[in-house]
């Protein structure tokens, strides 16, 4: 059976089940690519929807309810597929307390990144509760569309104290020439990035964090962007600074992503 797609629980979803994140955006989720069955990082994903959901709800789903939904919406698809996670309560937004977590699980075709390399317009926006991959994020599809009416291909995020912080559904890695440098903000820790920075750490691979500025980018020696679809894509320019977009760097990212096993949920 080929068909993509959308359960609660492990069974298929109806409109009723739908509308409460149909006309409503208190809920948080997870993004992941299926090959063959399996699943880079399952860990790292099921530890976010934990944790996002004692941050919501004050409460969590079983990893049992979590990983029996997948395996439902899986099996009744094609071998690649990207699926999204979604956890929420059925009672909505606005209420003081909405009962148990539940779990939706959508199912679509396969996702291809952009080859890049890829110009950011630089934007001064923070994420409300950034740490959350929650739903309903105008934001992010607002400053998307803003950057490529300037001619960028996307945005990246500055805080209030100049720092970059993420792009917007990607997480941000930069080059110095010998080290992976992780910028210091207020941001969401992408799976793919958790995924890259432990198999860097296996691989040998030198890491550091630091607050990055605009300023601060003509000393690097490469930027990329990273997400469930693609663990680099080489970034050119990001708002008025130029970019080499060395091949090894993407390399060795792509490198540590694929060290890392898949796993059957």
């Amino acid at each position: 059976m080929n068909d993509f797609v959308a359960q609660r629980n492990g069974r298929a979803a109806t409109a009723e089940d739908l509308a409460p994140l149909a006309f409503a955006g208190y809920a948080h989720f997870t993004a992941m690519q299926v090959r063959d069955g399996r699943v880079r990082g399952l860990d790292l994903h099921l530890a976010r929807l934990r944790t996002a959901s004692a941050e919501l709800f004050g409460r969590t789903p079983s990893d049992e309810l979590v990983r029996t939904a997948l395996r439902s919406a899986i099996k009744a698809g094609p071998d690649a597929l990207s699926l999204t996670a979604t956890v929420y309560e059925p009672s909505g937004e606005f209420t003081g307390s909405g009962g148990e977590p539940e779990v939706l699980v959508r199912t679509g075709p396969a996702a291809s990144p952009p080859a890049g390399p890829l110009s950011l317009a630089a934007v001064e926006h923070e994420r409300v509760l950034p740490a959350v991959k929650h739903v309903g994020e105008v934001a992010k599809t607002y400053h998307l569309r803003q950057a490529r009416k300037r001619g960028f291909d996307d945005a990246a995020f500055v805080d209030r104290r100049g720092r970059l912080s993420e792009a917007t559904i990607w997480n941000l890695a930069f080059w110095d020439g010998s080290t992976v440098v992780w910028p210091v903000a207020e941001m969401l820790g992408g799976v793919t990035m958790g995924i890259v920075r432990r198999q860097l750490d296996r691989l040998g691979v030198p890491q550091r964090a630091q607050e990055i500025t605009t300023a601060d980018l003509p000393a690097l020696r490469g930027a990329v962007v990273m997400n469930s679809w693609t663990p680099a894509v080489p970034v050119r320019r990001i708002g008025g600074a130029e970019l080499p977009t060395p091949p090894s760097f993407a390399e060795t990212l792509h490198r540590a992503y694929e060290a890392e096993p898949l796993v059957a949920p």
